[in-house]
């Protein structure tokens, strides 16, 4: 199935994407891996949780796979940086070429959000894990943020990615759904649980809404939306927000995700 991811990999999404960690982002996982498990991680990206996590189970192998060659060159440029040993794959997680029963801990940050069929992709990933072993899902909801001050600029922001998202195919309030969507897959045993991002110091305000002000202008979510008939004065109107909001002291942004830890 062909997927379109929203945000594309210029650097101002690579700028947000490289500042997650095992730590900020996988929380939820951490307390059940150990030394010697193997363990895949489904669209890496620029692969710091992968390299976290890498670190968490080795000597156990760790595989990082990425829709596209181009997407895991990436994670690839990070691991040049790095002593951390990682396979490196390209595939599609509705038709993953592994056998099954091969991994202990199937792991994927914001990707279910992205897919054309979230819960063949969940069949998937439980088919490649061991019995007994994890499939772990974290993915935003979008329409689960909440910021202040509200300005009507950034209200407009969350149309247009909820527009643009859909039209890719992709479902951006994917974490109030991760739940339905394994008990849909076959999965019996699930913990469903939430946590956010919050932004609300200066260093952190000025880090989210700069990124933002950054991605509307220049991304793939941007060429698209000017494709779609998107006037240029929107758009430098929500970055100029972004530099508002950022610059406010009581400005604040929590990001809502959903997570889950299903048994295979």
């Amino acid at each position: 199935m062909s997927n379109v991811y929203t945000h594309g990999h210029h650097e101002s999404v690579l700028r947000s994407h490289s500042w997650r960690t095992a730590e900020n982002s996988a929380g939820y996982l951490l307390p059940h891996l150990r030394p010697g498990m193997a363990l895949l991680d489904v669209g890496a990206g620029p692969g710091t949780i992968t390299a976290d996590l890498a670190r968490l189970v080795e000597p156990g192998p760790t595989t990082a796979l990425e829709a596209t060659d181009v997407a895991l060159d990436i994670t690839r440029a990070t691991f040049a940086k790095l002593d951390v040993d990682v396979e490196f794959v390209v595939g599609d997680v509705h038709a993953l070429d592994v056998p099954d029963d091969t991994y202990d801990v199937v792991h994927a940050h914001q990707v279910l959000q992205h897919v054309s069929d979230p819960v063949q992709a969940l069949r998937e990933m439980r088919r490649v894990c061991k019995p007994g072993g994890i499939v772990a899902v974290r993915d935003s909801d979008y329409h689960g943020f909440t910021w202040y001050p509200e300005l009507p600029e950034i209200d407009e922001w969350m149309e247009l990615y909820q527009r643009m998202a859909r039209a890719n195919g992709g479902e951006p309030d994917a974490g109030r759904r991760l739940l339905s969507w394994a008990l849909e897959a076959g999965f019996e045993k699930v913990d469903a649980t939430a946590s956010t991002w919050t932004f609300a110091n200066p260093e952190d305000r000025a880090f989210w809404g700069g990124m933002w002000a950054d991605r509307i202008l220049k991304s793939a979510m941007s060429d698209q939306a000017r494709r779609a008939g998107v006037p240029d004065e929107t758009l430098t109107s929500i970055s100029a927000a972004w530099q508002t909001w950022a610059a406010q002291p009581d400005g604040w942004i929590a990001i809502l995700h959903g997570e889950l830890l299903c048994t295979a």
